[in-house]
């Protein structure tokens, strides 16, 4: 069952949607796409499969309502890395979360944000899952800091997105990895795809955080 959990930092409240399985063996936090929150139904159909697989998650929202309707917000990497940064510290205050190891899911603008967050947190966060995700937005200098091993899950018929990633893991020094999940669009939405995603991201965080049945 998931809890409305309110983050507080920097004089402003977040709110996530945390869901921690029993003997959870690490949290994954998400880091939505610009326009996306924590009722992402894609984001919340691969926390469903990760708590399944005993992975704790927290569905944030980085941006408060208000900020929401600002476009330029949405495609602030910086602000939201810095949320990003916030949240991860306040789940490592919290009684039933401190111990456990950290892992980011970022979608769309949220991958960005999720290795930048990533590279400055180093070696706290221990494995990163971007999912039609654009880690070019991140930087050069930032992709090349990020430590912890990296999953690009891409579309096949997302060109555009495929090419930049390519691009972008050339620029990274860590064990990153590229996924192409055939037949699928930006958002994944053809028969089988997402499920796809959640089975290639789950694995990847139960090898990289060391998670156990």
């Amino acid at each position: 069952m998931a809890e409305l959990e309110r983050i507080e930092m920097d004089g402003l409240t977040l709110e996530g949607l945390l869901s921690l399985p029993p003997d959870a063996k690490g949290l994954v936090l998400f880091a939505h796409g610009s326009g996306s929150s924590r009722h992402s139904p894609r984001n919340n159909f691969v926390a469903k499969v990760l708590c399944d697989h005993g992975v704790g998650t927290l569905l944030l929202d980085l941006l408060t309502p208000e900020e929401e309707q600002d476009a330029s917000a949405r495609f602030d990497i910086q602000l939201l890395s810095e949320r990003l940064v916030g949240a991860t510290r306040w789940v490592r205050h919290q009684s039933y979360t401190k111990h456990l190891p950290i892992g980011y899911f970022g979608a769309s603008t949220g991958a960005a944000a999720a290795l930048r967050a990533a590279a400055s947190l180093a070696p706290l966060v221990q494995a990163v899952v971007s999912r039609g995700g654009r880690p070019d937005l991140a930087g050069a200098r930032v992709l090349a800091q990020v430590d912890c091993p990296t999953l690009l899950l891409v579309g096949s018929l997302d060109e555009e997105v495929l090419a930049l990633n390519r691009q972008a893991a050339l620029l990274m020094q860590c064990d990153v990895h590229l996924t192409v999940v055939p037949g699928a669009t930006h958002l994944f939405e053809e028969p089988g795809t997402l499920e796809a995603v959640a089975r290639h991201a789950a694995q990847w965080f139960e090898r990289h955080l060391r998670i156990k049945h």
